[in-house]
């Protein structure tokens, strides 16, 4: 199995900031290490707005060390993009084919007044392989942890 682990901006990056975040994931990824070990690991910027670490479990799993650099390496980049990278109730969702981003109450507010639906497209950034990238990530709001949360 291939872990992975997805990260949501508080914002959008530009496209520039995009290219400078996959460059600094790839490098990353590539010196990424367990116990001295290095990991099978990849990283990508999907959409401008998440960062997808992943590690095949299969080669050698990432350990609480390993997890720990990964957290820095992210911090760094907040740090060095003003961005937010763990605050797990900022809420991705496709309305009319279009990718948003809201803060929580934001989302919140956008329910109440009907603006999301159960057929409203969001992203289960809890999803913990991937594969549930491809099945999981984007699922109808009526289908997700948001609806209880939310609805």
């Amino acid at each position: 199995m291939t872990s992975a682990w997805v990260y949501q901006s508080n914002r959008f990056f530009t496209d520039d900031e995009a290219l400078l975040i996959q460059n600094r994931l790839a490098d990353f990824a590539a010196g990424w290490k367990v116990h001295g070990e290095p990991l099978s690991a990849q990283a990508e910027v999907r959409y401008n707005l998440f960062i997808v670490l992943s590690v095949d479990e299969q080669i050698a799993a990432a350990s609480g060390c390993s997890i720990d650099s990964s957290v820095r390496f992210l911090k760094t980049l907040e740090a060095d993009f003003d961005i937010q990278l763990f605050d797990r109730m900022n809420v991705a969702f496709k309305k009319e084919g279009q990718l948003h981003a809201a803060s929580r109450s934001e989302f919140e507010n956008l329910v109440k007044d009907g603006q999301i639906d159960d057929t409203t497209i969001v992203f289960d950034n809890t999803i913990t392989s991937l594969a549930s990238l491809t099945d999981k990530w984007q699922i109808p709001f009526g289908e997700s942890w948001h609806k209880r949360v939310f609805g």
